[in-house]
């Protein structure tokens, strides 16, 4: 990966190939295929128009909220995730699509996690993150009642959790493919990734605070009426690509597997990609890496929203029709 002796980039570490077992990483496939069949029949039943343009802005959004990491304790960064926003905006169904959307265009384009591990990432990123999230989030809300600031609270305790639950189940795989006894490397993902989670509890409270405050109908869509007027796509696209512009102010440091890695001694597992397109999220061509790093953040962001719209309208009209 290019460095920057002025604005350093992260390097990406979703789940690289070389961590997971053979056997490991066929029962995520198994598991992740299974996940989004089941979201693929439940949201033919419910997407509905408004769910098209919003799958499409929160995939955008997403995807360069996460190439802005940030720093936490002991020189280690984090990363937003946002299966609980997405959870809380879409629903569970809608949610786990849209973020396996993310998670596929990273590793494909950005070689952000490995190939064969892709179903181990869709697996803990876009199929239990979702999940453990909605069910949080309505476990709270009902414990908490409609008082003020029950979304906010929800929101954040969803995010958090969502974010340690992912990182256990990353461990449980590390551990079942002999990479790191889960007995060690449990305790070190939840540990790191408790820390992370705050993070994203905030991150995830700003972005809901923002919608309630703009477009309260947003929140919780799949139960909402078609919307008004479609301004706030673009707004959301605009505001997604001001995060993708300012990705170069990433923090340089590992993220939380990649110490849990280094620190437990399997960072040597990871094997480089088959092939490369945008590595590193640092786009071919242009000296100067910073503005490289933009580029490739832009990019991806209009790709991934297109692709998010193109695919949900695309699934939409063919339920219409079935």
């Amino acid at each position: 990966m290019l460095q920057s002796e002025v604005l350093p980039s992260p390097t990406p570490m979703h789940i690289p190939d070389g961590f997971l077992s053979i056997g490991v990483v066929i029962v995520c496939w198994v598991l992740s295929i299974i996940g989004i069949g089941i979201a693929l029949a439940r949201t033919r039943k419910t997407l509905g128009e408004r769910q098209v343009p919003v799958m499409g802005v929160l995939a955008a959004f997403i995807f360069a909220a996460q190439m802005l990491n940030f720093t936490i304790a002991g020189g280690t960064s984090g990363h937003f995730l946002g299966a609980a926003l997405a959870a809380i905006l879409l629903g569970p169904w809608a949610a786990m699509l849209t973020m396996t959307t993310v998670v596929a265009i990273q590793a494909l384009l950005f070689q952000d996690g490995g190939l064969l591990a892709l179903g181990a990432n869709i697996l803990n990123m876009a199929v239990i993150g979702p999940i453990v999230a909605y069910g949080f989030y309505r476990g709270v809300r009902t414990l908490v009642g409609n008082r003020k600031g029950s979304t906010l609270t929800a929101g954040f305790v969803a995010a958090w959790v969502s974010i340690v639950v992912a990182a256990a189940a990353c461990a449980v795989e590390l551990g079942f493919s002999g990479t790191s006894p889960i007995g060690i490397a449990l305790p070190a993902m939840a540990g790191i990734h408790a820390l992370i989670g705050i993070g994203e509890g905030l991150i995830t409270l700003g972005a809901l605070a923002l919608v309630l405050a703009t477009r309260p109908d947003l929140v919780e869509a799949e139960r909402a009426p078609a919307p008004a007027g479609m301004r706030w796509v673009w707004g959301g696209l605009a505001l997604a690509i001001v995060l993708a512009l300012l990705s170069p102010l990433a923090s340089p440091h590992p993220d939380g597997l990649e110490r849990v890695a280094e620190d437990l001694g399997f960072i040597e597992r990871a094997q480089e990609p088959f092939y490369e397109v945008i590595p590193d999220y640092v786009f071919p061509g242009i000296p100067n890496e910073a503005l490289a790093t933009m580029m490739a953040g832009v990019v991806g962001t209009l790709i991934v929203y297109g692709i998010a719209v193109g695919l949900a309208a695309l699934f939409r009209r063919r339920a219409q029709t079935a």
